[in-house]
């Protein structure tokens, strides 16, 4: 069987009884069988529990009709979980052999509340240990592959989510986004890729990598997707403080995109920096305004991520200590104890002031960036990563490379607004080429509003990698 690539046509089989919930979990679990072996998308694979929830959905749509699609929003849709995520009697590794044999006790919000509205879990997708990367070449269980080139990497930390989406091993897949690991893995494989306000969506029950700058969010082939998902995540559950029920005012009156000077750089690839340009005049031909801006202290955003970041990794860490979560700090990998020694470095005493201190000041003045920009425009369109996906192994020994493919999406985590990253084409090498949209805080509607007005101007159609 074809299996549906979004939420809608997925929806419209199920009414007109094409197939059962059991029958397409298991061509969702062949395709996995068959090509997962060269992608690594998966750590876990959970057929039992999906195989046991498709049979209570499928009873619930036999009793129900219709009236199931409106008691379960997301009903039948396939996630598949990055291995940060807390799913109750499913290992949770983070891809790192400190855990490589943890089962939660329980799940977090985000799972609760997806599989309340009638997602289905497929299994736990690889990463970058502990997210820390840009590739997912950092993980304890193999790195993942780009499934439309197999020798380029697909992107990090939520690289097995990405992978998942793009190869149709799931319908859509979550992530975690603390300096782009949702916005650049999703440009690199092609798919819609979504990092929300912080504060907009619970982290409780997600394992933490830097508390003041992690945000949940979601792979999914189109916007449409995106938004539904957003609609079933946010809000607050009374165990992240940091969450509150807040407005997402709807977009009103005529539109500006503000294009920041400060993102074309050197060393952006002209035909990334081209793409998002063409894009923008996409915008331009709907109607909607364009407008030059400035964000002066992008050129520190860098600094000060791999400052606060670490600093916060270090302290996250601190509690693995392999008395109650499994194995010793001994199974850290390389990548870990260089952000761990970097954190905690920077807060010693001398240097927490030369540092960690100066960090936060700078961070404040990145914040007032944006502030100033979003009185002129409602959004700002930008390049996500400055390359297309490179190859394996590519930077893997050189970190500081390695960092700076951060450089254009660590500044919207450090001012705690949300992101859209959007696929639009593919280069020569038939590599995704695409651009994200940032917004002030809470407007998560108008970056939707804008993607599906720019999906509608393109006939945009989503793709399956040919695995």
């Amino acid at each position: 069987m074809d299996i549906p690539l979004t939420i809608n046509s997925l929806h419209k089989d199920l009414k007109e009884k094409k197939y059962s919930l059991v029958e397409l979990i298991d061509s969702y679990l062949q395709r996995i069988k068959s090509f997962d072996k060269e992608i690594n998308s998966f750590i876990t694979i959970s057929d039992d529990y999906a195989f046991k929830k498709a049979k209570e959905l499928d009873s619930s749509l036999k009793e129900l009709g219709k009236d199931a699609f409106q008691k379960y929003p997301l009903l039948g849709a396939v996630v598949a979980h990055k291995d940060l995520f807390l799913t109750k009697g499913i290992r949770t590794t983070a891809a790192s052999n400190v855990l490589k044999s943890y089962i939660p006790a329980y799940s977090g919000t985000v799972v609760k509340k997806l599989e309340k509205a009638g997602a289905i879990v497929i299994g736990k997708t690889n990463c970058d240990a502990w997210a820390h990367g840009a590739s997912g070449e950092n993980s304890d269980f193999g790195y993942s592959r780009n499934p439309w080139n197999k020798e380029y990497v697909p992107g990090g930390s939520s690289s097995g989510s990405a992978c998942s989406v793009a190869s149709n091993f799931s319908m859509f897949a979550t992530g975690t986004d603390t300096g782009g690991s949702v916005r650049q893995p999703a440009n690199l494989t092609g798919v819609v890729g979504f990092k929300p306000t912080y504060g907009a969506v619970s982290r409780y029950g997600v394992i933490a990598m830097a508390s003041s700058l992690d945000s949940v969010g979601h792979f999914t082939r189109v916007v449409e997707d995106s938004k539904k998902i957003f609609e079933i995540t946010r809000g607050e559950d009374g165990k992240d403080s940091t969450v509150k029920n807040n407005n997402f005012p709807k977009p009103n009156g005529k539109l500006r995109i503000g294009i920041p000077k400060e993102y074309f750089i050197e060393g952006i690839e002209k035909e990334v920096s081209e793409e998002v340009k063409r894009s923008a005049k996409v915008f331009e031909n709907e109607g909607i305004e364009l407008k030059e801006i400035s964000l002066p202290n992008t050129k520190y955003a860098i600094s000060v991520y791999y400052i606060i970041q670490p600093a916060e990794v270090s302290s996250n860490l601190s509690r693995f200590d392999g008395i109650r979560y499994g194995n010793s700090r001994n199974s850290f990998g390389d990548e870990a104890k260089r952000r761990i020694m970097l954190g905690t470095y920077v807060l010693s005493a001398g240097y927490y002031d030369a540092y960690y201190l100066k960090a936060t000041k700078v961070r404040i003045k990145i914040i007032e960036d944006f502030e100033k920009a979003f009185k002129e425009v409602d959004a700002i369109i930008a390049p996500v990563s400055p390359t297309p996906a490179f190859k394996i192994g590519e930077k893997a020994s050189d970190p500081l490379k390695m960092y700076l493919a951060d450089i254009f999406t660590v500044a919207a985590n450090i001012a705690g607004i949300p992101g859209l990253a959007i696929p639009s084409s593919f280069n020569k090498k038939e590599l995704p080429l695409g651009f994200q949209l940032l917004g002030p805080k809470f407007s998560e509607e108008t970056l939707f509003f804008l993607g599906e007005k720019f999906e509608k101007a393109t006939s945009y159609k989503p793709k399956v990698a040919k695995l």
